[in-house]
């Protein structure tokens, strides 16, 4: 069963959104594949003390967007193609670019200046 225990969720995007992309990261990070059981809705609903209804959202937008499926009492499980799989890659390195710039931007660097610290800094990380 996926465990959510690294989840940690933040006040300022909704819980159902970072529920789906804390999977996603999963899924593109090869932690979980095709077949693995998620909790229940109530179970996950416990475990992040959230309500059971923004469980019931996050899954139905990760089935909504393909990654996971529910065959009636059997619970839900990941699916993933290659398909789906470059989808979510694409999805989060669009994601996390847009929110670097903001973040750059918002300090007024220049599009050279970031250029120039990724370069300088992309091996120390």
């Amino acid at each position: 069963m996926i465990d959510f225990s690294e989840l940690k969720l933040n006040n300022k995007d909704p819980v159902y959104t970072q529920i789906a992309m804390f999977i996603k990261r999963k899924i593109l990070l090869k932690q979980v594949e095709a077949g693995d059981i998620l909790p229940s809705r109530r179970e996950l609903a416990i475990k992040l003390e959230i309500n059971p209804n923004t469980a019931q959202k996050a899954y139905k937008l990760m089935e909504e967007e393909g990654y996971v499926y529910t065959c009636g009492n059997n619970g839900s499980r990941i699916y993933v193609n290659e398909y789906i799989y470059r989808k979510i890659e694409e999805e989060l390195r669009k994601t996390m670019t847009k929110e670097f710039i903001k973040l750059a931007k918002n300090i007024n660097l220049s599009f050279k200046e970031v250029v120039d610290l990724i370069n300088e800094m992309w091996d120390e990380v």
